[in-house]
């Protein structure tokens, strides 16, 4: 494969570039051969192999701020759109690829210091290299007593999951990784270094803690945006508590997803529980051909149909896993707490004990944890979703990820599912998304997550995905669930959805990009966003 040269770029300047790149840097962290760079190629592009696929022109890894901010005045001198990831691990959602092919990687793994850790005030401050194994192996090594908050994997960066909008397992006020961070230290466009929030303030003793500052908060310019390299960052952290309890609720009937729902949105809202993990036993039985067929036939099978087979099959319709957190007494009197709420609202509904932990933990009690990152601990469970099963028979080659937002009731799961099984029978494809699927759960909302089969060897697979999720996309904004996070390949069209007035943010936020880099070599078109030089590539 011939990796492309940055746009516009002679192969004599670019060559002038690298050596720049390595007398700032140390030649070595400067990646250039087609062996090295080919590393960076997106794992899971559905246009693996395609002309239009996203490659990188070269890679360079800088292990300070100051060298960060050299590679930029040399990006600026020669015009090299750069592309900053931290691990480079957003695997689904387009990985280390760059949005513009020939841009230049730049590669913060080098940059793996943890600043500080405070188990008394409960934060943290960490440059992008640093991993949620990296934070976690900190903290058990001198035995702090706070949890990390971990999404799916765990080898992923807080900085880099943190500005890619990630969620993890715990408590509502830590899962939303981006709202939980507290200031930043970032390069600019033209090399210039800031601190944001507290930050800004020289001898800061509240960086991590207060994220407002004084003043208008810049921070969300560098979230899903182009403005800048993070090369610090500041997070909140969840204290360790005494005790631990989780249970699981099922109930009967397919409409009582809906109070169920209402009353757990009330307990999560109050404090009560972390975070509900939904489910529905009947998505077992979705690895049966004749049960499959009927279900995603267009005609479907009634609410009254699912139920009797919920009932002929001994199965609830749905369930949900509550987790507790706290003091002893407090996790049980809760659970208590729970279970009369619902069951004086939904008749038939049955409660198991699952887990009931006090801490610390043991270590052979960490390694038996069926869900590691509900304790704060990191893993990488998440890659048996893309196992083959009965349910997924031919995963390919593994899965992009089509991430809307949904309002937090039952009512809205209802609508998602029929949403988006209609968008895939009008293209004739069969649904992903089946009457049983179960969303995650931020906070205030839900996120319905499906996954779109890549495959290395057989290009109509990527096709039939790739046009899938432009239908599901469309699909979403008619019903105003919009899309949170997004594939690179799809940030432009996914950003023709947020059409408000003329597409005024848009408008906003390329007229302020403009201004900070007028030689667009910022990430142009991440987030949707494009510089003044590249804007007619917006499709």
């Amino acid at each position: 494969m011939t990796l492309p040269l940055p746009p516009g770029i002679s192969s004599a300047a670019f060559k002038s570039a690298l050596e720049k790149f390595g007398d700032a840097i140390g030649s070595q962290w400067v990646f250039s051969t087609d062996e090295d760079v080919i590393l960076y190629r997106d794992a899971y592009s559905p246009l693996w192999d395609d002309k239009e696929e996203r490659l990188p022109s070269a890679a360079v890894a800088p292990e300070t701020a100051e060298q960060v901010q050299a590679i930029v005045r040399i990006a600026n001198e020669y015009k090299i759109p750069l592309y900053p990831i931290s691990t480079g691990k957003n695997l689904g959602y387009g990985g280390s690829a760059p949005t513009v092919s020939g841009s230049v990687i730049v590669d913060l793994k080098r940059m793996n210091k943890i600043i500080e850790v405070d188990d008394k005030r409960h934060f943290a401050i960490v440059e992008p290299g640093v991993s949620y194994f990296d934070l976690y192996d900190y903290i058990q090594q001198r035995g702090l007593k706070v949890w990390i908050d971990s999404p799916d994997p765990g080898w992923g960066s807080l900085v880099g999951n943190s500005l890619d909008r990630g969620c993890g397992y715990t408590y509502g006020g830590y899962r939303d990784h981006f709202d939980s961070h507290s200031g930043m230290e970032v390069v600019l466009p033209n090399g210039e270094l800031i601190r944001t929030g507290m930050g800004a303030l020289p001898g800061a003793k509240t960086w991590a803690e207060f994220p407002h500052g004084f003043g208008p908060s810049v921070d969300g310019l560098f979230a899903q945006g182009n403005f800048g390299i993070v090369t610090k960052m500041g997070f909140h952290l969840m204290p360790q508590p005494d005790a631990y309890m989780s249970g699981m609720v099922y109930v009967p009937r397919r409409e009582d997803l809906i109070p169920l729902v209402d009353i757990i949105n009330t307990l999560e809202h109050l404090g009560v529980t972390g975070q509900p993990r939904y489910g529905s036993p009947l998505q077992s039985l979705m690895g049966e051909k004749a049960f499959r067929a009927e279900v995603n036939s267009r005609a479907g099978l009634t609410n009254d149909a699912l139920n009797k087979v919920a009932k002929d099959r001994n199965l609830a319709s749905w369930q949900v896993e509550l987790q507790f957190y706290g003091a002893s007494g407090v996790v049980e009197a809760n659970w208590a707490s729970a279970r009369s709420k619902i069951s004086a609202a939904i008749p038939g509904a049955r409660f198991e004990v699952l887990q009931r932990y006090e801490f610390p933990l043991t270590q052979a009690q960490r390694d038996a944890l069926p869900h590691k990152a509900a304790f704060g601990v990191p893993d990488l469970s998440i890659f048996f979703v893309g196992a083959r099963s009965k349910e997924t028979p031919e995963p390919g080659d593994g899965f992009m990820w089509f991430s809307s937002v949904i309002p937090k009731s039952g009512e809205a799961i209802f609508e998602a599912q029929k949403v988006y099984r209609a968008a895939a029978w009008d293209i004739g494809i069969e649904p992903g998304i089946s009457p049983f699927s179960t969303p995650s759960s931020w906070y205030r909302t839900f996120i319905l997550i499906s996954g779109l089969p890549i495959s290395r060897s057989d290009a109509n697979v990527n096709k039939q995905s790739r046009q899938l999720y432009e239908k599901y996309a469309q699909a979403a904004a008619a019903a105003g669930f919009g899309e949170y996070r997004a594939p690179a390949i799809f940030h432009s069209m996914v950003s023709d959805t947020y059409s408000f007035n003329d597409h005024a943010l848009r408008r906003f936020l390329e007229t302020m990009k403009d201004t900070v880099d007028p030689n667009g070599i910022f990430a142009p078109g991440r987030g949707g966003i494009w510089p003044k030089r590249f804007r007619e590539q917006r499709s």
